[in-house]
């Protein structure tokens, strides 16, 4: 008995010494902007590794191109590091090109890492999907058993878009396939070689209806979540569905598809993996799309968005939600058209100038714009823009509309083809620094502007003359911040 207690105490004692996990807010999204972070990349992957968020990606790049993986660290979910060369085919004896699809884990102390290589196409070329292994999460990783783990086509999936994950039994997993097809293998202990099933096989293909590649498995609740991909990985069509089963073996049953292109946002949204905050049950989905106009194939960028469940444990399906506080200090995905603009301080700031405008990639029709907006200097006015299209650098070279707040002692709402055409102004008194929250509704041809108060308009008007296009800040004769800037469906 006394041995217990001991034992007992001793636990106590780490459990109140040990670091706590401090986890964020529950974000609605990438609350600092989606991209997340610079350059092109697809399939990530995530962990948590010394109270950190890691997120593992392929380089979005022509395939001879594709020879290393890039990572990502966060301790917020905002400001992220990057890692680059984790893992390099210098380090892989018989990786050539299109490294693929990493999925972290770690074990015994060690960090492991699987990826797919060569983009074998059958059993008689050299490559499938491998696995290495470091000391520290950012690597450098090396090939752990000089040879793929998995090397040829099994149920007539191919050794591609691996997934690992260890029940709370301690046995672990590996989903992977590609070719329409979904195989499982379990794990050894040592995670660098595959045991058996009761009946003896190593693999059991589990390819539910509309599978194409990219599987994903969660437990939330005793119930096994598995996730894929589906339509083409280079078309709007790319997305996700899941299914739920009792066994991480299945059987896996379609239920619904889960995300997908959003016209107003973003397209080819897929090759999803989930992360829960440890100690709650908020989930976020990370996942590569591609920005509206995008043609190149290749034109990958990484988001994640708040995951929720039904209260049967079904999945909702996830909203592609636009906004930006530039917590991080950037403006990935913003484009200006004059002007000079940067990012810091928590906030988007332009310079004195006459019509200098950054705007994002969206297409909205019927939205809610909101952003606090700052008049830093000079007499002129400072807003938002949207259902903006041909943007280029000019005073009011852009088609679309402006709503503006100016130290002039009023709100202004109008809009632009290369001319200006004032719709409507209301007196209101702006003072230089200030902080004001400006929001525009903009439903069909009724446009309302609205400062502070969002009960009360300070401005409606009727105008169809422009019925979507993009979202933005903009500046005439002043310098401004903006912060906290989110588009919202109609």
């Amino acid at each position: 008995m006394g041995e217990l207690v001991n034992t007992i105490a001793a636990a106590l004692v780490a459990l109140l010494v040990a670091p706590a996990f401090s986890a964020p807010p529950a974000y609605s999204t990438a609350e600092a902007g989606n991209p997340f972070v610079d350059g092109r990349y697809a399939d990530p992957d995530v962990a948590v590794y010394n109270d950190r968020y890691w997120v593992f990606p392929t380089a979005s790049r022509p395939y001879a191109e594709q020879t290393y993986l890039d990572a990502f660290s966060s301790a917020d979910l905002v400001t992220w590091t990057k890692h680059p060369n984790v893992l390099t085919t210098a380090n892989v004896s018989w990786a050539r090109y299109a490294v693929w699809a990493p999925a972290p884990i770690q074990r015994n102390g060690r960090y492991y890492l699987y990826f797919a290589a060569n983009d074998i196409q059958n059993n008689n070329q050299l490559g499938g999907i491998g696995v290495a292994v470091a000391d520290r999460p950012e690597g450098p990783y090396v090939d752990a058993i000089g040879r793929p783990l998995i090397d040829r086509f099994v149920n007539g999936a191919q050794p591609i878009d691996q997934d690992v994950f260890i029940d709370d039994d301690g046995q672990a997993y590996i989903y992977y396939g590609g070719h329409g097809h979904a195989n499982v293998a379990r794990l050894n202990s040592d995670m660098t070689s595959l045991g058996t099933f009761a009946d003896g096989t190593v693999f059991k293909e589990i390819t539910p209806a509309g599978y194409v590649e990219g599987p994903q498995m969660l437990k939330r609740n005793g119930k096994y979540y598995l996730m894929w991909s589906e339509g083409g990985w280079t078309g709007p069509d790319y997305s996700v569905a899941y299914a739920m089963s009792d066994s991480p073996t299945g059987p896996f049953q379609r239920l619904d598809k889960i995300l997908a292109q959003d016209a107003a946002v973003a397209r080819g949204a897929g090759h999803n993996s989930v992360l829960n905050i440890p100690g709650t049950d908020t989930w976020y989905t990370f996942y590569h799309r591609r920005p509206l106009g995008e043609t190149d194939g290749n034109a990958r960028y990484l988001a994640y968005d708040r995951m929720n469940f039904h209260a049967d444990g079904t999945v909702q399906r996830v909203k592609m939600l636009v906004k930006d506080n530039f917590d991080d200090n950037n403006a990935i995905g913003w484009k200006t058209y004059g002007g000079s603009w940067t990012a810091t301080g928590g906030q988007y700031r332009a310079q004195h100038s006459y019509g200098g405008k950054s705007l994002l990639t969206d297409n909205h029709t019927n939205a809610v714009y909101d952003a606090d907006v700052t008049v830093t200097s000079g007499g002129g006015d400072a807003g938002l823009v949207f259902r903006a299209t041909s943007p280029a650098v000019g005073t009011d070279s852009y088609r679309g509309y402006y709503a503006g707040i100016s130290p002039a002692g009023q709100v202004v709402l109008g809009k632009a083809d290369n001319n200006w055409t004032r719709l409507g102004a209301a007196p209101l008194s702006v003072a230089v620094g200030t902080r004001y929250h400006l929001r525009v509704e903009a439903v069909g041809t009724t446009l309302k502007v609205f400062v502070n108060d969002m009960a009360s308009p300070r401005i409606t008007v009727t105008d169809g003359t422009y019925a979507a296009g993009s979202s933005g800040v903009r500046v005439y004769n002043a310098a401004a911040a903006f912060d906290n800037l989110a588009v919202t469906n109609r």
